[in-house]
């Protein structure tokens, strides 16, 4: 049996009305969604060495790890779309995750009550923020690699509903929902990593994690050292440690 199982597939998704890509590696373990950084795809961990950096927790069949496209190049990171369509867009992506990716992991895990892990590094960790906070029945773990946890730097003072529901450091804030909160402070993991090297901005996962208090809301703020850049090699170390010492899975 071949223990380090990928396999790509995908389908047109009415919400965002493209076709989404999806590779999924391992043949057993906890599921893992990981969202792509900036404009990357599906493929980006792979390429950049982070798959080969936890091949040995795959092979053990502790995880089992899902990645998609992002849709950053529609949205967030295109000068040429409006404000309206991109927090439409941002919406409808979310809409794909949680209403059509979640129901497909979950059978492929043959668990239809799956909680699924999510990670990121970079705008991943805003994405996979994003999800976790919005779904927690959804999603039981955020490993946030290097991330930001809020879209203002992006909005030049445009808001919106679909902003405002889709940027973590806005609707947690007036979060007031108790199942939601009671399984964030229960029922969760959340892990906020960031180095303090050339290109971080630990500043960010500070400041989310404030927050985060202020809702009383448990968290592990993991700030590695001045050593540990904005790179990929950071976010190998980074996603081998939680999956191999933290996660428990």
């Amino acid at each position: 049996m071949d223990l380090f199982r990928r396999e790509i597939h995908g389908w047109h998704s009415p919400r965002l009305n493209m076709y989404m890509p999806l590779v999924q590696y391992g043949h057993w373990g906890h599921p893992l969604l990981l969202l792509p950084t900036a404009q990357a795809d599906h493929l980006e961990y792979e390429r950049y060495g982070l798959i080969d950096a936890v091949r040995h927790h795959l092979e053990a069949g502790r995880v089992r790890i899902f990645s998609v496209d992002s849709i950053n190049n529609h949205a967030w990171m295109n000068s040429w779309v409006s404000y309206p369509e991109k927090s439409a867009r941002q919406a409808a992506f979310s809409a794909y995750i949680e209403e059509e990716l979640v129901p497909h992991i979950r059978d492929c895990v043959k668990d239809e009550s799956a909680r699924i892990g999510v990670a990121g590094a970079s705008f991943g960790a805003f994405h996979a923020a994003n999800l976790f906070f919005r779904r927690p029945d959804l999603f039981d773990c955020l490993v946030g690699m290097s991330g930001f946890y809020d879209l203002s730097w992006l909005l030049h003072g445009y808001s919106d509903e679909n902003v405002y529901f889709n940027n973590p450091m806005w609707f947690v804030a007036n979060m007031t929902d108790h199942a939601q909160l009671e399984t964030l402070r229960n029922h969760s993991q959340i892990h906020l990593v960031s180095g303090q090297g050339d290109w971080e901005v630990p500043g960010a996962s500070q400041r989310f994690s404030t927050l985060l208090w202020s809702k009383g809301i448990p968290h592990n703020l993991d700030l590695w050292g001045r050593d540990i850049p904005h790179e990929w090699w950071s976010w190998h170390r980074m996603l081998d440690h939680y999956l191999g010492q933290r996660l428990g899975w």
